[in-house]
């Protein structure tokens, strides 16, 4: 079992579990029978901001494209599938525009039922001085119909009171806690990929694995069929390799098809290199350098003198 590179038509009749096309979206979506296939679609579009990947042009435009991509999906995704669309905002001349707020009156048009506004708070980003730094983007997690997949068990997350009991009632005495732990609610603390982080690629705006992966471990059931109309360097593909779902992806860029090819077959290949969606996030005050510099300090005593 490996991953296949197509950049032509036609597709093979008996399709790959692990697909990647090079080339545009509606091409290969034109290209699949108009049936229902895929159980999740999962993505994070480009923000036509200007980024090296993207061609950014006129809001309008931009919608009006990603319209049609969207209906090219619904029509094959499955009754009980989802849809994950994780976007930030787009920035014109300093003013911000929250793409859910776009996107939201486009997935309302073709009925399809909004479960939940997840926020994504990371730790890093770009520090603003005319406004206040942004950390946080969203996915909007749509349902094409209330008879959908979610599996809650495999993304609970530890208790905050584990010991804590029922005080009264019949249950009185027993511990009040699920045994695998809490539902993480709608807001998820996932550092981004910046940097030092051991996802790091050439993308400048990479999907982090553990994000995808508590999507993928909540809405899918194993040997389902995930799709990223903007599969980037595969961090979905890689979610779906280690917990034994199928996928398929597409992405215009060849450098980027060509390192998601290589995420995916390590990660079938039990090498997978990727931050849990599990892990517990690091403590900054554990580092030396949460330490105020006595230059530094001394600097900021002043100013609050001075105020």
């Amino acid at each position: 079992m490996d991953v296949r590179i197509y950049s032509q038509h036609p597709l093979p009749r008996h399709k790959p579990n692990y697909l990647l096309w090079h080339g545009d979206v509606l091409q290969f979506l034109n290209a699949l029978p108009e049936r229902p296939l895929f159980d999740l679609v999962l993505t994070s579009p480009p923000y036509n901001i200007g980024k090296p990947y993207e061609k950014k042009v006129e809001l309008n435009k931009y919608l009006f494209w990603h319209e049609s991509v969207i209906v090219s999906i619904i029509s094959r995704l499955k009754d009980t599938g989802s849809i994950c669309w994780q976007v930030g905002n787009y920035v014109d001349n300093g003013e911000i525009i929250p793409l859910d707020f776009l996107f939201s009156p486009i997935f309302r048009k073709y009925n399809l039922q909004l479960r939940n506004r997840i926020i994504w708070h990371f730790g890093h980003g770009l520090h603003n001085k005319k406004r206040f730094s942004g950390r946080y983007e969203v996915v909007l997690w749509y349902t094409k119909s209330d008879n959908y997949t979610f599996n809650l068990d495999p993304v609970r997350i530890d208790s905050k009171y584990p010991g804590k009991k029922h005080f009264k009632g019949p249950r009185a005495g027993e511990y009040s806690s699920h045994p695998l732990g809490k539902n993480p609610e709608d807001v998820w603390a996932i550092p981004n990929v910046k940097s030092n982080h051991i996802e790091k690629t050439s993308h400048p705006c990479q999907f982090p694995v553990g994000l995808v992966e508590r999507l993928v471990l909540a809405l899918t059931n194993e040997k389902d069929i995930i799709f990223d109309p903007f599969a980037g360097v595969a961090s979905a593909g890689v979610a779906a390799a280690v917990h034994k779902r199928r996928f398929w992806g597409c992405e215009i860029k060849k450098k980027y098809i060509e390192k998601g090819y290589e995420r995916m077959h390590d990660a079938l290949h039990g090498k997978a290199i990727y931050r849990p969606h599990d892990k517990p996030i690091y403590d900054p005050r554990q580092s030396k350098l949460s330490i105020w510099p006595p230059e530094l300090l001394e600097k900021r005593n002043q100013h609050n003198i001075d105020k």
